[in-house]
């Protein structure tokens, strides 16, 4: 096979079938139309991209043993967790997570921009679940996730459920979480406002409703010792 024969057949066609709803009676018009159409306007050029190889200087139980770490995060967060295999395998971070923790860990704000695929949730997960380890869970709402996409929401959740229910009697971790997006049925949204979890996944429309919403005032209250 040609690939480059192939690309141009395709797009080929492509532009025949883009042309064919075109009925442009300027000449001017249609002369920079065409021309337009012929510089690759629709098709624009391969984009080529290198993934960086980030460094893994440490592993979780190795910032346990320095402290950095609740001891309980050792069984929590591991690597390749399913129902098949809910203990997994040692996790060993990324330079960028390892210096987000650190951070985290001194009650400072922070910001991390890294690629697709580059841990950046395990970047705030992992302080979050500490800091409620630490302070003692079930003390309210510590922490609101806020995803601008309900798919967001709904595939963090999924790795939730593999770092704090998977390897636990019963699926019942130390530390709770609750998806809060309007997806949920009334009853399962009644018993989240009813037993507020430690973290609660949102988005920004459904938290301005709890914010409004005099039903829901209980997760308002909950949250008032709210540290992320």
């Amino acid at each position: 096979m040609d690939v480059f024969s192939l690309r141009n057949s395709l797009v080929k066609e492509y532009r025949d079938f883009v042309e064919s709803f075109l009925t442009i009676r300027d000449d001017r018009i249609r002369a920079v139309v065409d021309q337009a159409l012929s510089e690759g306007l629709l098709w624009p050029e391969a984009l080529v991209q290198l993934n960086p190889g980030f460094k893994t200087p440490a592993d979780i139980d190795t910032l346990v043993d320095r402290g950095l770490l609740h001891e309980e995060c050792r069984r929590i967060f591991r690597k390749d967790k399913s129902e098949h295999d809910p203990v997994g395998r040692p996790l060993r971070l990324y330079q960028h997570q390892i210096e987000a923790i650190e951070v985290a860990r001194r009650s400072e704000s922070y910001v991390l921009t890294s690629g697709t695929g580059s841990g950046k949730s395990l970047a705030y997960l992992i302080p979050i679940v500490d800091a409620i380890l630490r302070e003692g869970p079930g003390k309210g709402i510590r922490a609101i996730i806020v995803y601008p996409m309900n798919a967001l929401a709904n595939s963090q959740a999924g790795e939730l459920h593999k770092f704090l229910e998977l390897g636990f009697p019963g699926g019942q971790g130390p530390v709770r979480y609750k998806r809060y997006t309007g997806q949920e049925s009334d009853e399962e949204r009644q018993e989240i406002v009813a037993n507020p979890p430690d973290i609660l996944l949102t988005n920004y429309v459904m938290l301005e409703l709890i914010l409004t919403r005099p039903f829901e005032r209980p997760l308002v209250q909950a949250a008032r010792g709210l540290r992320f």
